[in-house]
């Protein structure tokens, strides 16, 4: 199978996917969330892989959505036109919310490396991960919280719990590996230089148990979010989502990015500057 936004290689009990636009920091485009479920189904059905390590090529993990050419009213499908069609929105997010879930409901356990950032959309693909290792000086956030995003795959809470999935949320700050590790987001946080030594051995230990015994403990652990309403939850985060790129602020956010470009208008987003309120400038 070919793939243009990734690369996928197996060797021995243990395969990889690798995101593969490191001139965009592994941003995501149109064709990536397919790709990686396709790279996903590939593993599950290689009876010699027990294992999957996801990885970014380059200077980070993922840097989220390339949203630029969105933003600055150069490509179409992000934000659409008033009247806004909200089940056409959310037909669109849940697919990529669903390709990005297949890490999560692979038969085969998913690790994530993250180096660099695993920001925005990023860490929505890294936290559908069975298990996450960031280098310490990595980061790890949810900025497009403050204004046009809401994070589609839900994991956050089921991760952090209500209060400190509050505290990344409402702020859209970022936290480094350290923190991450500390807070139980994610499993282990070490110096950048051990960071592939550490998945590998992880990764090496897990591919010596068999395929069933993996499949079974990991449907078990997994059912026990789906009795907490993780679906649910999916569903109502991924129609917020459409919902924050057409309120007003973002409407607002939309606009400054065609005046001013993207990056002048994420500047402003996370500088705690008010957004000015329904669409005005201020």
């Amino acid at each position: 199978m070919s793939y243009s936004s990734l690369r996928y290689e197996s060797r021995g009990r243990i395969a990889t996917i690798t995101l593969d636009r490191p001139e965009r920091l592994n941003a995501i485009d149109a064709r990536m969330p397919r790709e990686i479920r396709q790279a996903v189904e590939q593993a599950n059905e290689d009876d010699a892989v027990h294992v999957i390590v996801l990885q970014g090529a380059g200077r980070a993990f993922c840097a989220g959505y390339d949203l630029k050419l969105w933003a600055e009213g150069r490509s179409e499908g992000i934000q659409e036109k008033m009247p806004w069609d909200p089940m056409k929105d959310y037909k669109g997010m849940k697919r990529n919310t669903d390709d990005f879930f297949s890490l999560w409901r692979s038969y085969k356990p998913t690790i994530c490396k993250v180096h660099g950032y695993a920001v925005a959309g990023g860490s929505d693909i890294a936290l559908c991960c069975d298990i996450v290792v960031m280098a310490d000086d990595a980061r790890i956030g949810y900025m497009p919280a403050r204004v046009w995003g809401c994070p589609t795959t839900a994991m956050w809470v089921f991760r952090l719990g209500a209060e400190k999935a509050k505290r990344m949320l409402l702020t859209g700050d970022t936290i480094d590996g350290r923190t991450a590790a500390q807070w139980g987001l994610v499993y282990q946080s070490v110096p950048p230089a051990e960071l592939d030594a550490a998945v590998a051995a992880l990764a090496e230990r897990m591919a010596a148990v068999p395929k069933n015994q993996l499949m079974m403990q990991k449907l078990m652990i997994n059912q026990a979010y789906e009795n907490m309403g993780l679906g649910s939850t999916q569903m109502i985060a991924t129609l917020f989502d459409g919902i924050t790129r057409h309120s007003p602020e973002g409407f607002w956010f939309k606009r400054y990015a065609e005046q001013h470009g993207f990056h002048a208008a994420v500047e402003w987003r996370d500088s705690g500057r008010p957004i000015p309120e329904g669409g005005d400038e201020e």
